[in-house]
């Protein structure tokens, strides 16, 4: 809450009517300039309390016209009447006139973009552009001169586009970046050009552009003079506003061509002076003399209006004369014709954006009351002063924050700039304190109060009733604080202690590193000092004299990156301090911090995040607990901080949210932070602080909206001030003759002192150390503290914290004390409940804690509780969304329940909606309606439900109106009913024309009925069979001997009447087959067979032996199969058999008939291993008697499988190989692994086309492998061998088989080692002879004669054929020969080769080209071919034959 104090100007001629203001930009300075009746006219410059500063006093024969301040620099510019333009040095106080270029009126004063020129112009359209230096005094002639013959209104520069940093770019430019150089060469130029980049405009509705060249142009033409102009940078628009208030918007191109964009004409009054300002760069903002101001949004294109509110004040013919907007407060300031300040606060919602929209975005606050006609008001300086302009004096207004304390129970409130409201809680008393100065601060005792303005101290006791002035001394100490008799101010480097008339008594240095102190204050006997240098030092006040408690602390050093401070408070007993402070960049920190003076630690609790720092704290844990979780406790600023004056635990503070356009930012990079939702803008948060648990929140609450600030805190209560109009005591009247004092002071009781507020001292010391060990979490402590104590309130109180501890023992006996049996009752019936949440949240319930039992219940997602809750607490709306969304299942009872309170309520056509939606419509609404049966009727013919037509069917047929029933019975389709009430009509006919069309089985039965008794038995029989009430029917046709119809009734029915019906026929022995029929189809097989056997129908017989099966009786199924064999049906004898368990007579049978045994046949026969029906022997002997029999059937895969499963894997394998699956006897070799198995599986891969298929030749070798027949795989390597050599003639892969064979044969183990070891010998032999062979031929292409020496020498070997072919080593020596010429030798060999082998023909072993060029080359004749056909491949011969398969033979 905020007071405007005013200071009229000092004006050294009283006479003069201030007629022009303007305030400086940054500097508390303010020019006025005045008309005098004597001299003419005068300018001067004030401080920011009215004061005069000296030597600025202008005074001409003519009046001031115009006042421009330099945008930084003191220098204020001033233009008279007679064309005078003059420079007024503020702080040289120097006069500098400008060199003589107008004649008349100034009518143009502007400081250029970089504020080295200075434009002026006349009412003869001279413009002059001068350049000044830093004095303000003329350099050189005028930079430009343009005349426009017309009288010149207004100037504005076009704004430069946003640009480097400068001085970064000399920086690099001095570092020898030319890049850098080249820019700001460029930017220097630029920036001069800048200075010729204006807008002109004249009284004819001319608007020029004076570009970069200094060249004009006329770019607009307007019918009227321009009121005002703006340049929108963004979007290179230029916006004017005429006198006659036409809005006009146009396009500037590059060139300085204008481009109309639009064009609107604004309400106003014409014809009068307009003020018209321009917010946030779009918002046009006019006053022209009414008791409206006009908004003009040039984005949206959109208007509002502001008014006056009487009810603050203002009168109703009261006029807005002038506007000025401050945008560091966001307040929109105007003078009225009655005196009158309005002021309009710039409305910050966090939920919106940060411009609010339309005038919802305005507040008018309560006006400052002044004096006369308000013609010009300004904001200025840095301070954000207001000026106001009434022509006859000019004041300035100055917000100060309404000055309050609190202290000693008594409370004292600034309420006017010098007036005070003072309360005394001890007494009830109110008191109104006027004073004679501006109050800038007060302080309060039980005894005294104390006011001071910044120069004057002024001390008021209270004596009786009443407030005397008991002295006043001077002093320009800013803060002040008063104990017992001593009054305590501050100087520079020291704080004075004075006696109540102001004598000073004492004094407490500082150092000068310390600072100057600038804060105070006082709790219980403890004063806390802190200086501008961020020091702090405590001293203890119990003696004569004041000493110090602690040594002088620097904040800045025990946490690092802080500021200044802003705040500090002690506590009681001076065991602590909590300081508020800035941040090193200016801006409010976050956190509070708590320095400890025992411990000599710094903690702090960040009101951001929520989180805590207890350094030295053993509970650090406990501080992290207690602290909130509910995210609404976050985000938030401390702004206010005070202890309990006898306390010393207890703190309490204020919290707000950091919102966008806040003075207090985000602590996180500065961002503006989004408002969430719900959340309250200031909370007060109480704590707990001690050494052993640190901080703890105690308590939290938004503070109330007529609330405006705390005060303090004692318990029992806290205590704020009062918003304005708020006052509770209000509406009493006082008595006659006794002026009203406004209650400014509310309090609050603590939250475990409701109802308790009036308790003595020992109460409420309990109460205290109730609600801290609440804090910590010590229910037993807390207990203990208050178990003496009677009081409901407390209990009740300690009963609300057990649904934040969730203590539900100590809960029970909080309920006991209480007396609240039915609370009790409810919490021992929860106990059911398995989370603890369900269980805390009905105590809640019992105790009204409504959103907190909501809270608990969505906590542990029991949303069935949580519906019911809402249920009971009337929230219908959230029963029925949480039934939807989370409790489906207790979806319809949720619509019911609300449909029984809607119908309760009265509200029966809603009500209908929901008992339709609860699917309970058909019952409860025929019910409601009941009473009013048009209604009823209308709305069950609405529905057109068949439920609601039956209803309404049978409520008519019970008033007799039978023909309306069964027209309702008939759209309801209720055929029973249909027939039911015909056959009362006695229209049987109509009731079996209903039966038979709709096949209704109660009609039907129904309508039987009837005709039985009316004794037309066939029609009854007809209808009990439509009905399927068979039994009724047969008994029927049993009493009426309509035996046809039985037949055909009883296999219809159950098997009970086909029973029934069999015996009928069996006693009449008549008609047997149907009596057999009926007894096999009733499932009594037995019974079936002997009656037909007994009767020997074998037809009826053979039905129902394919019915048998193995849960069959065994000796019916041994007697239907030797029925069967008698018939010669051996197959189905068979089945029959194999039902009966009876596997060996069903496999000899088939033996003896030569049954083929089928698998399905096999797998009847199988007895399962865990079978004890018979031995794990005989189930094996069968199994390969079953085996057996298929072989002799050639079945070999079915005996296979039985063998194995016999566990006969020889003969299963023999059975296998006589099949022939190659590809099942290599699977069944791979998965039996027995050696045996293995053998007998190469053995028969030996006996296939092995040679073409190496797959086989690899089966052949593994399975020898495995099976261990080593003598036989080397017999097998022997065969590859001789086949490489006979087919192929490739003697390197014979010497790897032959190899390989060797190595086997030398690991077997024979039976005969004598014919092991001549195996071993030939085979030794043999690979002797094929390596000697191959090496011959490898040597050929190095040494011939070598080779075919060691040719000759083999021929030689007298077993040379057991290993190499003669005929290829003749057929090697011939080629040779031959290629040699020594055709002699050649036909020698061949010679040779026909005597060894006259079988043979020559030409497998020789190409019969090299035979023809031998004979040829000896002129021998060739004998012709014999015809023998030998297989013996030679080297022509090998195209004829297939390429070798590519057979491994290194194992």
């Amino acid at each position: 809450m905020a007071v405007y104090f005013d200071h009229r100007i000092e004006t050294p001629d009283p006479a003069a009517s201030p007629s022009i203001i303007s305030w400086h930009s940054l500097h508390p300075l303010l020019a006025v300039g005045s008309v005098s009746p004597s001299s003419g006219g005068c300018v001067d410059i004030f401080g920011e309390q009215g004061d005069h500063v000296s030597g600025s006093h202008v005074e001409r024969s003519y009046q001031p016209t115009l006042l421009s301040w330099h945008p930084t620099k003191k220098l204020l510019a001033v233009g008279w009447a007679l064309g005078e333009v003059l420079i007024v040095n503020e702080p040289d106080r120097e006069h500098h006139t400008v060199p003589s270029a107008h004649s008349t009126e100034i009518t143009l004063l502007e400081w250029s973009s970089n504020s080295s020129c200075l434009i002026s112009g006349d009412l003869n359209g001279l413009l002059v552009m001068w350049r000044l230096d830093q004095r303000g005094r003329v350099q050189g002639a005028p930079l430009l001169k343009l005349e426009y013959r017309k009288p010149l209104t207004h100037c504005l520069f076009k704004p430069a586009a946003p640009e480097k940093d400068m001085a970064q770019l000399a920086k690099a430019a001095v570092s020898g970046d030319e890049k850098a150089l080249d820019m700001f060469n460029w930017k220097m130029k630029a920036a001069a050009q800048q200075e010729f980049s204006f807008f002109v405009s004249t009284a004819d509705g001319s608007i020029h552009w004076v570009n970069e060249q200094a060249k004009t142009s006329q770019i607009i033409g307007m019918d009227s003079p321009a009121r005002k102009l703006l340049f929108l940078e963004k979007k290179s628009v230029l916006v004017v506003v005429t006198e006659n208030f036409l809005l006009s918007q146009f396009f500037l191109s590059p060139e300085g061509d204008a481009e109309e964009l639009s064009k609107v004409k604004l309400t106003g009054r014409t014809g009068k002076t307009a003020d018209i300002i321009c917010i946030s760069n779009c918002l046009l903002i006019t006053a022209t003399g009414e008791s409206v101001i006009r908004f003009w949004d040039l984005e949206r294109d959109d208007n509002y209006v502001l008014f006056l509110d009487e009810q603050l004040g203002f009168e109703a013919e009261e006029t807005i004369n002038c506007i000025s907007y401050c945008p560091a407060k966001a307040i929109l300031a105007a003078g009225t014709s009655k005196g009158k300040v309005a002021m309009w606060s710039k409305v910050a919602d966090g939920r919106k954006s940060l411009r609010t929209e339309g005038k919802d975005g305005w507040k008018l606050n309560t006006p400052t009351e002044l004096e006369g006609d308000i013609t010009q008001i300004k904001w200025g300086s840095s301070k954000n002063l207001l000026a106001v302009n009434n022509l006859s004096s000019v004041l300035v207004l100055s917000e100060h924050v309404m000055s309050s304390h609190f202290h000693q129970q008594v409370a004292a409130i600034q309420v006017a700039p010098s007036q005070l409201s003072l309360t005394y809680f001890s007494t009830g008393a109110r008191h109104s304190l006027k004073t004679d100065m501006y109050i800038k601060g007060v302080f309060v005792t039980k005894d005294s109060v104390a006011v001071w303005n910044g120069k004057l101290v002024t001390v008021y006791e209270l004596s009786g009733p009443t407030l005397k002035n008991s002295g006043s001394f001077a002093s320009d100490s800013p803060v002040l604080a008063i104990h017992e008799e001593n009054i305590y101010t501050v100087e520079p480097g020291r704080v004075q202690i004075r006696t109540l008339q102001g004598t000073v008594k004492q004094l407490l240095p500082f150092a000068v590193a310390e600072g100057n102190p600038c804060m105070l204050d006082i709790c219980g006997t403890f004063l806390v000092v802190a200086t501008d240098a961020a020091h702090f030092k405590l001293f203890d006040l119990s003696r004569r004299e004041a000493k110090a408690h602690s040594n002088c602390k620097n904040l800045s050093e025990l946490v690092p990156g802080l500021g200044s401070i802003v705040s500090i408070r002690c506590n009681a007993n001076g065991s602590k301090v909590s300081i508020l402070a800035n941040r090193a960049d200016g801006h409010l920190d976050s956190k509070m911090y708590f320095y400890d003076v025992d411990l000599d630690t710094m903690s702090f609790f960040d009101f951001w995040n929520g989180q805590a720092d207890q350094q030295d704290s053993p509970s650090n844990m406990d501080t992290h607990r207690n602290l909130p979780e509910n995210t609404k406790l976050l985000d938030r600023i401390p702004i206010s901080h005070f202890w309990d004056q006898s306390e010393p635990r207890l703190l309490v503070c204020e919290a707000m949210l950091a919102v966008p356009n806040s003075v207090h930012p985000s602590p996180k990079r500065n961002q503006l932070v989004e408002v969430p939702h719900g959340k309250e803008d200031v909370l007060v948060m109480s704590f707990f602080s001690t050494q052993e648990h640190g901080l703890l929140l105690q308590e939290s609450f938004p503070r109330p909206i007529s609330f405006q600030s705390l005060l303090g805190i004692e318990v029992p209560h806290y205590y704020f001030t009062r918003k304005p109009g708020e006052d509770e005591d209000k509406a009493e009247s006082p008595e006659v003759g006794t002026p009203q004092i406004p209650n400014m002071v509310a309090k609050k009781p603590l939250r475990d002192f409701i109802g308790l507020e009036d308790c003595e001292k020992v109460t409420r010391d309990a109460l205290l150390n109730f609600s801290f060990y609440l804090t910590v979490g010590d229910m037993d402590e807390a207990f203990k503290s208050i178990k003496l104590i009677k009081s409901e309130t407390v209990w009740e109180n300690m009963a609300r914290m057990c649904v934040k501890t969730r203590r539900l023992d100590v809960a029970k006996v909080c309920l006991g004390k209480m007396g609240h049996a039915r609370g009790a009752k409810a919490l021992r019936e929860a106990e059911q409940e398995p989370e603890i949440e369900a269980r805390v949240a009905m105590l809640a319930i019992q105790l009204g804690m409504m959103e907190d039992a909501e809270q608990l219940y969505k906590t542990c997602n029991r949303y069935d509780l949580l519906n019911k809750l809402y249920q009971a607490w009337g929230q219908w709306q959230k029963a029925i969304e949480t039934a939807e969304n989370h409790d489906r299942v207790h979806l319809r009872a949720t619509y019911y329940h609300y449909a029984k309170h809607l119908e309760a309520t009265g509200d029966r056509i809603v009500s209908l909606n929901y008992y339709e939606k609860s699917d309970t419509h058909r019952f409860e609404v025929p019910r409601m309606l009941l009473e009013k049966p048009q209604n009823l009727e209308t709305y069950i013919n609405n529905k057109k439900d068949k439920i609601l037509w039956k209803w309404w069917a049978q409520y008519l047929e019970s008033q007799s109106d039978l023909d309306s029933a069964l027209k309702y019975y008939e759209l309801a389709q209720d055929y029973l009913s249909l027939v039911r009430v015909h056959c009362y009509l006695r229209n049987i006919q109509k009731a079996a024309e209903i039966a038979n069309e709709t096949g209704n089985l109660a009609a039907s039965y129904h309508l039987a009925r009837q005709y039985e008794s009316q004794g037309d038995l066939k029609q009854a029989v007809h209808f009990y069979t439509r009905a399927q009430a068979y039994n009724n029917a047969i008994r029927l046709c049993k009493e009426n001997n309509l035996d046809d119809q039985l037949m055909n009734l009883a296999l219809l029915s159950t098997p009970e009447d086909m029973m029934d019906a069999a015996r009928y026929y069996e006693e009449k022995a008549e008609q047997m087959d149907r009596a057999v029929m009926l007894y096999h189809k009733s499932g009594h097989l037995s019974k079936a067979l002997e009656l037909a056997f007994a009767t020997e129908q074998f037809g009826a017989l053979q039905l129902i032996a394919e019915d048998l099966d193995e849960k069959s009786d065994p000796a019916l199924l041994a007697r239907c199969s030797d029925f069967f064999i008698q018939h010669n049906q051996f197959e189905k004898a068979v089945e029959l058999l194999l039902a009966a368990k009876k596997y060996y007579d069903a496999l000899q049978l088939c033996l003896e008939q030569n049954l083929i045994i089928t698998e399905d046949m096999a797998e009847k026969m199988t007895v399962s291993k865990n079978s004890k029906e018979l031995s794990e022997e005989a189930r094996r002997e069968l199994l390969e008697r079953i085996a057996d029999c298929c072989m002799r059937q050639g079945n070999y895969h079915l005996a296979t499988k039985k063998y194995t499963q016999a566990g006969n894997k020889l003969k299963a394998m023999r059975s296998l190989l006589k099949s022939g699956d190659t590809e099942k006897i290599v699977f069944f070799a791979g998965v039996s692994r027995q050696k045996e198995i293995y053998i007998m599986a190469a053995n028969y891969l030996q006996s296939l086309d092995w040679r073409q298929d190496p797959h086989i030749v690899n089966n052949i070798i593994n399975f020898y492998t495995k099976g261990r027949a080593l003598d036989l795989l080397a017999g097998f390597y022997d065969a590859c061998a001789q086949v490489e050599i006979d087919e192929y003639q490739n003697y390197e892969k014979a010497m790897g088989a032959l190899t390989e064979a060797y190595k086997c044969l030398s690991k077997a183990k024979m039976r005969s080692p004598e014919e092991q070891e001549r195996r071993l010998s030939d085979m030794q032999n043999k690979v002797t002879l094929v390596k000697r062979f191959i090496q011959a031929r490898r040597a050929y292409s190095a040494d011939k004669q070598e080779a075919i020496r060691q040719c000759e020498l083999l021929l030689e070997e007298p077993d040379l054929e057991s290993g190499v072919r003669i005929g290829d080593v003749y057929g090697f020596l011939v080629e040779h020969y031959t290629q040699q010429g020594d055709f002699q030798k050649a036909y020698r060999c061949l010679e040779e080769m026909r005597s060894k082998m006259p079988s043979v023909n020559l030409s497998y072993y020789v190409s019969q080209s090299t035979v023809e060029a031998v004979y040829r080359a000896l002129s021998i004749p060739l004998a012709p071919q014999s015809t023998e056909h030998v297989r013996h491949n030679s080297v022509e011969d090998s195209e004829e034959v297939e390429e070798a398969p590519d057979i491994d033979y290194d194992g």
